[in-house]
Formats: C-alpha cells, structure tokens, sequence
C-alpha cells in the first residue's frame, strides 16, 4: 500500500508508464520519440560491495530511434547529495543495460523543481567531464486540469495535475474533476489512483475533501485506504448504513468544501444542507460549492 507523496508521485509511472512519455512530450516539450513498447526494470543497482542505492522508479523505453532508460526520481526537497548520486545512477545504468539514461524527476515543489532543473556539472569549470541535465516535472508546468470533460480524456494525467496541485483554492475543482472521471475507467486501476491523490494530499482539508468525494463511490469500499477510513469512523462512533453514509457523506463533503475555500457558511445553510436525502441534489450543490462565491448560491436555479 502507497503511504506517502514520495512514493506516489513516482509509482504513477509504473502504473501507466505511457504518462511518463505523454508528460516529457506535452508538459515539457521534449521530441522523446513515441515508445513501441516500454518495460519496468527491476530498481536496485546495488553493487557488490555492501552500499545499497536504489533509484525510485526504472523503465525501459524501445522506440525506433533507439532504446531508453527512464529514471524517475520523486523528490520533496533540495538535497545536495543528488549531486553524486544522480550522475551515478545514470553512469551505472548505462555501464549496465548499454541504453541511453533519462533523468526524470517528479516534485509538488516549485522551489524544489527550480533547484533540481540545474545542470549538474563535474569536473573543471568551462570543460566539464560530465553533465546531467534532469527533465522537471512539477506544479509549474503539469497542467491544472480542473474539468470532467479533460479529466476522463486522461485520467492518468489528471490524477498527476491532482497530485501535484493538491492544495490552495483551486484544488477543489481539481478533485471533484477527478473524482467524476475516475468512474469512467476500471475500478481496480481507479482504487490505486485514489491511494495515489490520498498520499500525497499533505493539505488536511483537502485530503479531507478527497476522502469524502470517494466515500461515495462504490468501488472504492473495496480498497484498503477505505478499511482505514471506516476505521476512523468507527473509532469516532460514525459507521452508519451504506446508503445513509452516502448521503452524509456527500453533504458533508458540499459543507467541507465550502469551508475549505473559505466561504462562510451559516446555521441556516447547514442546516439546509444536512437536511437533504437527495443524491442528486448533493451532488448538484457540490459542484455548485466549488466555484461558489456565497454559500446561498448552492441553492440558486440555473
């Protein structure tokens, strides 16, 4: 099971490694030839010596221009030990497989994709021995994809913008986007999708607001990440009938999400919208909560 942003924001790759492609083409721009067939490999490249180093993900790419080596590497902050490790990485892969390396690394940092988008240089200043430049992908140029329309188009793509967007006003419509699109593919892929957006939601009003969205959804009760959620609810005394979770779930999720934007929301509208056994209805008012303005709005006609 996927605990942490870490581990998400890399594994998306080994999930659907045709994003990993789509993203250097369209997000960065890169002329990376279209894949025949691309394979994951196995991630150690421990030595025989007793030092361990593993890169986070490692997928081979055949395309006809040649074969390539994707490095994937997630990573939440500077660290200037990247400064070895990476050219490492890259010379001993190709020391290995004999294919071309490709260093990808993965942020929901701008500060840390700035910092990891500088050439590493070794050698003497002006005739450098080696050179590793890192393909960026991050919340400056994922696009933000915020309607239902793009989201079920690419759903992996979608569930990267949400991973790396995760946070501030505009999340909002970036996980109800999600949530509607993740019904348009197979459960199973889509339950390992929600545990990807989940762990890396470090905003707790928006995991909260995630968390609600897909209560909602059938397909994801049978996942572990819902076990952990029915837990909590338990242990605050919360479990209820599948049927009136739902629909408790759903005005709760209107009610967080206009608290998360920050809207204010009165007695009288709680009340209203705690009120209503109407799926329909709630579904309605949730996505009017996302680009609401004034709480009263949820219940304005056309």
């Amino acid at each position: 099971m996927v605990g942490s942003s870490h581990e998400a924001l890399h594994r998306i790759f080994q999930k659907d490694p045709a994003l990993l492609t789509r993203a250097l083409q369209s997000v960065l721009h890169v002329p990376f030839p279209e894949p025949r067939e691309i394979a994951a490999l196995n991630v150690d490249l421990t030595e025989i010596e007793p030092v361990e180093r593993r890169v986070d993900t490692l997928l081979r790419a055949e395309t006809d221009e040649g074969t390539y080596l994707l490095v994937v590497e997630s990573q939440g902050k500077a660290d200037d030990r990247k400064r070895g490790s990476w050219p490492y990485y890259l010379s001993y892969l190709y020391e290995k497989y004999r294919c071309e390396p490709v260093l990808i690394v993965i942020t929901q940092s701008s500060t840390t994709a700035r910092w990891a988008s500088q050439p590493i240089q070794l050698g003497f200043p002006g005739w450098y021995s080696l050179t590793v430049r890192p393909l960026v992908l991050g919340p400056d140029n994922v696009p933000v994809i915020a309607d239902e329309r793009q989201a079920e188009r690419d759903v992996p793509l979608a569930v990267l913008s949400a991973m790396t967007h995760g946070r501030g006003p505009g999340a909002a419509a970036i996980l109800e986007s999600l949530a509607s699109a993740l019904g348009t593919i197979d459960p199973d892929s889509a339950a390992v999708f929600v545990q990807f957006v989940d762990s890396c939601l470090a905003d707790p009003q928006a995991k909260q607001m995630w968390r609600d969205l897909m209560t909602a959804i059938q397909y994801f009760w049978r996942h572990p990440l819902a076990e952990q959620v029915r837990e909590e609810g338990r242990e605050q005394g919360l479990e209820q009938g599948l049927e009136q979770g739902r629909v408790e779930a759903k005005a709760e999720m209107v009610l967080h999400i206009l608290q998360w934007r920050g809207i204010q929301v009165t007695d009288a509208v709680r009340e209203r919208v705690e009120a209503c056994t109407d799926l329909d209805q709630l579904e309605a008012w949730a996505q009017r909560a996302v680009h609401a303005t004034d709480a009263a709005e949820l219940f304005t006609e056309g």
